[in-house]
């Protein structure tokens, strides 16, 4: 890439051998241009060493602390999912864009955990905050900012959307830092409402002339990190399941059938999922094959290691093809079709499928992974337990097209959410 040598990983079990087996020598962020003009090194996703570490700890402690994985946030992704719900309704199944839509549903369930607070849909301060992140996410895909990355002292120079990028990312920090400046003063270290306030807290015991990890910058750089990919992934990957399920009728009528079964009318929690064998399958071959992160971040090897039989040595970038794993032929039948049977045996009871990894593996994997499952599950069950999704009258044919972007969302589609009663 440029004038830099990359190593590019394919195939599932070529993976799995470099996340798990050479977790350490894999496990360190290369630096990016763009990534590091995002971070420069502090946060969560674009930190490395000790400074990743402390961050990660902290970060899988306190979303564990405010919900993640307990019924106490299942209760708020069921509010907000009635939130949505009403919005639906709203259109009286008359064709909408649900993009915003889900992504302030998702954003106030990470925002909950962030601030202890919700936002209006119509906020014009989350549409905001959505609009910068959407915008970058299609940016990181565009010419001058791959052209940056592989010549970043030519291209820094020249104008272009390298150039919007910062911007964003400017305006988008800016907002962060008044957000938690504001509630510095309000901590209480015996009653910790969210984890800004568990940050500062950590950010008062720490000792002040050692004291590199619980930082200002850190923090900012922390919630940008867990809004943005709180909100994006997630959101996108709804979006791919509702557009599915207007192009698969049968599979959307299946899923609905089940939820009558095992849920009725009631609120879908997580203890249902276990008995909703075909429920469970289709979201997870909606996250397969929707692929929205198709490869990861770049990785840079952390010392020589001769891999597959090639060295690799010590400062080599690697790039991860995630999207090789969800199509490896050797693991899903029809890699390139919608086929939820990929995690069905003859029975119809459900089975993992070791080359699924949407949320890769080893030492880097998706801090928010069971967030996101959790999400994934409440949100779409709740939705299809209240709606039959259709195309907008006279769309012949439902297009599974992406988008370009470093995540692969579906290209902007109208729906009609039908009430079912």
């Amino acid at each position: 890439m440029g004038i830099q040598k990359v190593v590019v990983l394919c195939g599932y079990e070529t993976l799995k051998e470099a996340l798990v087996n050479y977790a350490d020598e894999f496990s360190w962020r290369a630096q990016t241009p763009i990534f590091k003009d995002w971070s420069s090194g502090h946060g969560l996703v674009f930190a490395n060493g000790e400074n990743w570490k402390v961050m990660r700890r902290f970060t899988l402690s306190t979303l564990r602390d405010f919900g993640m994985g307990k019924k106490s946030i299942e209760d708020k992704i069921n509010e907000e999912s009635d939130a949505l719900i009403q919005r639906f309704k709203s259109y009286k199944g008359q064709p909408f864009e649900n993009t915003m839509i889900m992504n302030a549903a998702v954003a106030n369930i990470i925002v909950s955990i962030l601030l202890d607070h919700r936002y209006d849909y119509e906020d014009p301060v989350l549409h905001k905050l959505m609009k910068v992140v959407n915008e970058n996410v299609k940016l990181l895909a565009s010419p001058m900012v791959m052209l940056y990355n592989a010549y970043p002292s030519l291209i820094r120079w020249i104008p272009g959307t390298h150039k919007k990028f910062k911007t964003n990312i400017d305006e988008f920090h800016s907002f962060i830092r008044e957000t938690f400046v504001n509630s510095k003063d309000q901590v209480d270290a015996n009653d910790q409402r969210n984890l800004i306030d568990a940050f500062f807290v950590k950010q008062q015991e720490e000792n002040p002339i050692s004291g590199q990890y619980f930082h200002n910058e850190n923090l900012m750089h922390l919630v940008s990190d867990l809004f943005a990919a709180g909100m994006e992934t997630t959101s996108t990957t709804l979006r791919w399941g509702l557009l599915i399920m207007m192009k698969y009728p049968e599979i959307q009528k299946n899923v609905q059938n089940e939820i009558e079964k095992v849920i009725g009318s009631a609120h879908p929690h997580m203890e249902h999922r276990k008995k909703m064998p075909y429920t469970d399958a289709v979201i997870h071959e909606i996250q397969r094959f929707a692929n929205i992160v198709p490869a990861s971040v770049p990785r840079e090897i952390t010392q020589d290691v001769v891999f597959k039989g090639h060295v690799l040595p010590k400062g080599t970038n690697v790039v991860l093809m995630l999207a090789s794993a969800l199509k490896d032929k050797t693991y899903f039948k029809k890699p390139d079709e919608f086929y939820p049977q990929h995690f069905l045996d003859a029975e119809g009871n459900f089975v993992k499928n070791e080359a699924f990894m949407p949320f890769l593996a080893g030492r880097r994997v998706c801090a928010g992974e069971n967030l996101a499952r959790m999400e994934l599950f409440l949100f779409f069950t709740r939705l299809l337990q209240k709606f039959t999704f259709q195309p907008p009258p006279g769309d012949l044919d439902v297009e599974l097209t992406p988008t370009e972007g470093f995540t692969r969302g579906p290209k902007p589609y109208q729906l009609c959410a039908l009430p079912r009663t």
